[in-house]
């Protein structure tokens, strides 16, 4: 029997992506993605998960690059568990969205005078990623 192991995200990045080098050589990139809950607590505040992503060698290099904080992007991806141990002794268990792909948000309050403007997201055109205006969708 075939296993499922997909997922997607629409969020922010919580801060700018941290970038590292693995002993093999490989690049990779971490961040925090704050995803919108679709409902409000009781005091009418939205409220949002905080996802942790991690993506490796070229898609690391694109993030690197186009996705800063405060950047709306969209994640197609697996999750993956492990597992360490603190150097207080202590086991601990981690969950990470695996990045697959990757597709920049349009920032629908700049995006009529988005060639106007200091943004450089007008330069990203790899293919497969290309930047779409998320205005009137229903999520």
């Amino acid at each position: 029997m075939a296993s499922i192991n997909k997922v997607i995200l629409i969020g922010r990045l919580t801060k700018d992506p941290t970038e590292h080098n693995t002993q093999n050589g490989h690049k990779a990139v971490r961040f925090t993605l704050a995803v919108d809950r679709n409902f409000k607590d009781a005091n009418g505040n939205k409220q949002a998960d905080f996802i942790s992503v991690v993506a490796w060698d070229k898609l690391a290099d694109l993030i690197s690059k186009y996705c800063k904080k405060g950047k709306e992007i969209a994640i197609v991806g697996r999750l993956q568990t492990g597992s360490y141990t603190g150097q207080d002794g202590q086991k601990r268990y981690t969950t990470d969205v695996v990045a697959e792909e990757v597709q920049l948000l349009a920032d629908p309050k700049n995006s009529s005078n988005s060639k106007n403007s200091n943004n450089n997201d007008d330069d990203f055109n790899f293919d497969g990623f290309e930047e779409i205006n998320t205005e009137g969708l229903p999520f």
